[in-house]
């Protein structure tokens, strides 16, 4: 089944409410739940460890971040090019593709390398994960029904975040026990197996046209910018987090903070998708902001193991929110055939903030300290306040009575 033919098998959403709604689980979205599988697993399990790795060889702290940088600057160039990849060779080869560059780099951290391999091979693995998810992001909207895309997105959550649920702490775990081949060499396994997946899913192109400029204009459309620039506060956060903690609490601390972290922000991404589809999602992002910030204040309390774990577990409660009410939001917001490209700014987002948070607030960290680290970051995702108040402020314009403009215009 192309691409295509799924948008125009999705039930329109005029249907009346009395109609029972389309089923969300399908064979396709099943097989797609295992390319997501093995790309997040192959993400997750070693990025907390190579900032240990470069620490360990080099005994450099910003050395940790730029590795971490590297990755995600990488991810995001490729997540402004992969919808134009994907409206030639479509869906299928572009995941496939994605798959193997994740996956087949990590090999070469088996043996021992310099801090410029490492930053290369983290080049190429962020340009893999990139094509992963705008591709395989834009294909799971299609495979969902309108009527049920929060709740759809909550489940898409569930299964990307398990792996890192798993694999952020028993990355840091198996690397302390058994050292960093083996990390490495599942690293490689779980992107290049998901590959066996790939033939079953749809291999169709974006459906109606896609324009060489989708993502310029949709970072020029204040409509999508402002919810891409909230989670971007959030994701500065994430990145402080899984590159820096590890490096300022014990083994045991950073492995139940990275537990903690993914496990809630997985339950409430999906709880998030449920109660948006029936209360809305606009609602949701003043408390994720909050949450966020205030998780990442505990988390300067770097003596205190309880107090870490449940900053961690609080930052990932907001995180969650924001993960799915700013990308039911945006795809809402996107034309017909526009979801590459709201796919491509929403990871662009996530990446684009994590690497910042990385790479700045590690030079940061040097000199000032963790704590202080976390404090400051945690003020930098207040800010993200700023555009939330300006949705409340246009949704109260939206709601005020007289003259209306045109639902269509964006």
């Amino acid at each position: 089944m192309s691409a295509t033919q799924l948008e125009r098998a999705r039930p329109a959403a005029g249907r009346p409410a009395a109609a029972a709604l389309p089923p969300l689980i399908t064979r396709p979205l099943l097989v797609r739940f295992v390319s997501v599988i093995g790309a997040e697993t192959s993400f997750f399990l070693p990025l907390s460890v190579v900032p240990l790795y470069v620490k360990s060889s080099s005994g450099s702290g910003a050395g940790a971040g730029l590795a971490t940088a590297a990755l995600l600057a990488a991810g995001v160039a490729g997540e402004l090019v992969t919808p134009r990849v994907v409206s030639r060779a479509g869906y299928r080869l572009s995941l496939a593709a994605g798959l193997l560059l994740l996956g087949a780099p990590a090999l070469a951290l088996l043996w021992p390398v310099s801090l410029p391999v490492v930053v290369a091979v983290n080049i190429a693995r962020g340009l893999g994960f990139a094509i992963t998810t705008v591709a395989g992001g834009a294909l799971t909207t299609l495979l969902i029904p309108a009527e049920r895309r929060g709740e759809g997105l909550g489940l898409y959550g569930v299964a990307a975040g398990v792996p890192a649920l798993v694999s952020l702490p028993a990355g840091v775990w198996a690397a302390g026990r058994w050292g960093y081949g083996p990390v490495f060499a599942v690293t490689a396994a779980a992107a290049l197996l998901a590959l066996v997946s790939v033939p079953g899913l749809p291999g169709g192109r974006p459906p109606g046209s896609q324009r060489a400029d989708g993502v310029l204009a949709g970072l020029r459309n204040p409509r999508l910018l402002r919810l891409a620039l909230v989670f971007a506060g959030s994701t500065v956060a994430a990145g402080v987090l899984v590159t820096f903690v590890p490096l300022a609490v014990t083994t045991a601390t950073a492995a139940a903070a990275l537990f903690a972290q993914p496990a809630a922000a997985t339950a409430a991404r999906w709880a998030a998708g449920r109660v948006g589809d029936r209360r809305g999602h606009a609602r949701l992002l003043g408390p994720g902001v909050v949450l966020s910030a205030a998780g990442m204040a505990l988390l300067a309390a770097v003596h205190v193991p309880a107090v870490v774990v449940g900053g961690a577990a609080c930052f990932g409660t907001g995180f969650g929110i924001l993960q799915n009410a700013t990308l039911a939001m945006m795809y809402a917001r996107a034309p017909r055939g526009g979801y590459d490209a709201v796919s491509a700014i929403w990871n662009a987002a996530w990446d684009a903030g994590m690497g910042a948070g990385a790479a700045l607030i590690g030079l940061l960290a040097a000199t000032a300290g963790y704590p202080a680290a976390f404090v400051i970051t945690a003020a930098l995702v207040l800010a993200a306040l700023v555009p939330v108040l300006g949705e409340r402020s246009r949704a109260a314009h939206a709601a005020a009575p007289g003259p209306r403009k045109s639902s269509s215009t964006r």
